[in-house]
């Protein structure tokens, strides 16, 4: 049997623990990783966990279980999937050592054999770990550095309506964006798909208040009837990240529906879009009043649904 081991690493400009604090904390991924769309646990132990990915690949999502051993005393992750995809079997390590007090290096460590230890099967591992490293340790590079640099300009907020109706027929609005275009003004057109089940691709074109459209699209990971988590990746002008979710909590009088947004604001595109004077505050006002008014929209329509429903 023939196992390869590969290192591959990279010097980034954040701090040793601030690097393993952004890997080992999964609902960082999304920002650090710019093919990941949500991650959650499906068990927790102090230092072994398994976790659910949902992520673009070639541009298709798809979802996979990874078993994760956490040590932060030697700033070390190990991880593997639970069901190898043919022709790999793989297991990697990230290692984050301190350079200096502001930078450190990360490495990935892959141990793999090939299946039946197949020569071409190993020869298209070897090539396929290659690239995918190098690619996962330059977004990590660029991506920690901004996460780690744009504490400032990330912040998330949260629209609550308390609906006298179910969680389901809630829910159910939201998730049937397909019907959007019939049952929100806000909204001129729909290019919905759901290849695999409580995994969405919607993309849509929305109106603004002054009669204009832009397009956005986004990926949808669904947990019936209670949240649809999602990650926009063709963003406004004035962000560089957007993440959200819908949760639908009951509560004693009927269920509490809420829209959750994460943004990263895009700094170099303020003067441009709102003026030579306009600061860091007045786009986060700007954005926040724009994403806020859309989502009180749509949480408004769903209420009017499920209460019409009763």
């Amino acid at each position: 049997m023939t196992t390869r081991e590969v290192e591959h690493e990279i010097t980034v400009a954040a701090p040793a623990q601030a690097v393993y604090r952004l890997i080992a904390e999964v609902e960082n991924w999304p920002r650090i990783f710019p093919p990941t769309l949500y991650v959650d646990h499906v068990e927790r132990g102090e230092r072994e966990e398994r976790i659910r990915i949902w992520a673009t690949a070639n541009g298709a999502p798809k979802n996979w279980t990874s078993k994760r051993t956490l040590d932060p005393d030697n700033l070390r992750i190990t991880f593997r999937q639970e069901v190898s995809t043919p022709p790999v079997a793989a297991m990697a390590t990230w290692i984050i050592e301190p350079v200096s007090a502001t930078e450190s290096g990360s490495a990935l460590l892959h141990d793999y054999r090939a299946i039946d230890d197949d020569p071409e099967g190993l020869k298209w591992v070897d090539e396929a770990v290659d690239r995918n490293s190098r690619s996962e340790l330059a977004a990590l590079k660029t991506n920690v550095e901004l996460a780690h640099a744009s504490e400032e300009i990330t912040f998330s907020f949260e629209d609550t309506v308390q609906i006298d109706g179910s969680a389901k027929d809630a829910y159910d609005f939201v998730n049937e964006a397909n019907l959007w275009p019939e049952r929100l003004p806000h909204v001129a057109t729909v290019r919905f798909e759901e290849e695999t089940p409580g995994l969405q691709s919607l993309e849509m074109d929305s109106r603004a208040k002054d009669g204009s459209t832009h397009t956005t699209k986004s990926y949808r990971v669904t947990f019936p009837h209670h949240r649809i988590a999602y990650k926009q990746i063709t963003l406004p002008a004035l962000m560089t990240l957007h993440t959200g979710y819908w949760t639908f909590e009951e509560n004693e009088d009927g269920v509490a529906a809420s829209s959750q947004h994460t943004v990263v604001l895009n700094t170099e595109n303020i003067a441009r879009i709102l003026g030579a004077d306009a600061t860091v505050a007045d786009a986060r006002e700007y954005v926040q009043t724009a994403l806020s008014t859309n989502s009180r929209a749509t949480l408004g329509y769903a209420k009017a649904y499920a209460e019409g429903k009763r």
